[in-house]
């Protein structure tokens, strides 16, 4: 289900959308050279990789990234630096940006201007990919029907958060991202899945 996205681990995620997205690339084995589109959430060393972009890149790829994240030029490609709440398009695909930040945990601070982001695909609908982020008054409005919502906890909304968040913003697919390597466990997934709405799929990536 939902074959388009695939979860490599943790928050890196590829979903083909005509045109080929990934998401922070991370841990990335094989050496594609597909991206058209690269979206970096924030500079953290597990969501901004350069050595795992070079991987997917290919001469032309843009790199979407918060308008406080520089490190991106380094590549020598397009980079397109955005803020929040801003809507624009890349390779004729729709983008929002969507806040991204931390309440009550130093890792994530609002003033940093760090990101998640909206896909609005005429196929799929509106796909949320959150970033590193709790539940806040910005991404408690967010409306899609695929949310990608972090749920392994410490730097992020934990499973039990997460699910809390799909259960506020009711996409019709929930999948849980950012788990069983850097934070979390293996079994967050599941955790998650028992805490979601019935009404609302969870698919299980990782």
């Amino acid at each position: 289900m939902l074959d388009f996205i695939t979860i490599n681990e943790h928050s890196s995620i590829r979903i083909d959308e005509g045109k080929i997205i990934y998401s922070d690339p991370y841990n990335i084995i094989e050496a594609t050279h597909d991206a058209d589109i690269i979206l970096i959430t924030h500079s953290h060393f597990d969501h901004y990789s350069p050595d795992d972009i070079r991987k997917v890149m290919k001469s032309d790829t843009v790199i979407v990234c918060p308008d406080t994240v520089n490190e991106p030029k380094e590549l020598g490609l397009t980079v397109k630096q955005v803020t929040a709440g801003e809507e624009f398009e890349v390779f004729g695909v729709r983008f929002e940006a969507v806040p991204a930040y931390n309440i009550g945990k130093p890792f994530h601070p609002q003033s940093n201007g760090w990101l998640g982001y909206i896909i609005d695909s005429p196929d799929q609908g509106r796909i949320y990919i959150a970033g590193d982020t709790d539940i806040t008054p910005d991404n408690k409005q967010v409306k899609c029907e695929i949310a990608l919502i972090p749920a392994g906890g410490t730097y992020t909304t934990d499973a039990a958060q997460a699910a809390e968040l799909v259960n506020i913003i009711r996409p019709e697919y929930a999948i849980p991202i950012h788990y069983g390597t850097v934070a979390g466990s293996p079994a967050d997934g599941e955790k998650f899945r028992k805490a979601v709405d019935s009404n609302i799929e969870v698919v299980i990536k990782l």
